[in-house]
């Protein structure tokens, strides 16, 4: 085969430090854009981002060439610092050190932007950690209930 083809969907989710709810308007919407701008520029494809006030979801799709965790890195530092420079009073704000990264069909990704688009809907219902381990259960993620996920 002369060259390489891939369709890599990755769901990730992480949390601002200590859930501290930073991610009010206008920061949401436009640090939405902001981590789109980041994934483009890595040679990704940001497909949905949404978030509520204290963490983040993204569907994007990824290359072969270059390890998720890179690109983890990459937009949780440049993001973290363009909060800082863009919104002064937001000193405080940083991400949590890890994530949780779901791959996803392609038969399945329109059902991954809408969740993602209804964030608050599903928040209105149930609180992060339980949708983190509902998430983790139904993609047989093992983990440690005990251990804290938030």
């Amino acid at each position: 085969m002369s060259g390489t083809y891939s369709q890599l969907l990755f769901h990730i989710v992480f949390s601002t430090k200590q859930r501290v709810p930073f991610i009010r308007e206008p920061v949401g919407e436009r640090l939405h854009a902001y981590i789109g701008g980041i994934i483009r520029a890595e040679r990704g494809t940001p497909l949905e981002i949404g978030s509520v006030e204290d963490h983040i979801h993204i569907l994007l799709r990824w290359r072969t060439d270059e390890a998720l965790s890179n690109l983890m890195r990459t937009v949780k530092s440049r993001s973290s610092l363009w909060v800082h420079q863009t919104w002064p009073d937001l000193a405080g704000f940083a991400w949590q050190e890890g994530y949780a990264a779901f791959s996803v069909s392609a038969s399945q990704s329109d059902a991954v932007r809408e969740y993602i688009r209804n964030q608050r809907e599903h928040h209105a219902r149930r609180e992060f950690r339980a949708e983190l381990e509902a998430l983790l259960r139904a993609h047989g993620v093992e983990f440690d209930p005990a251990r804290a996920l938030d």
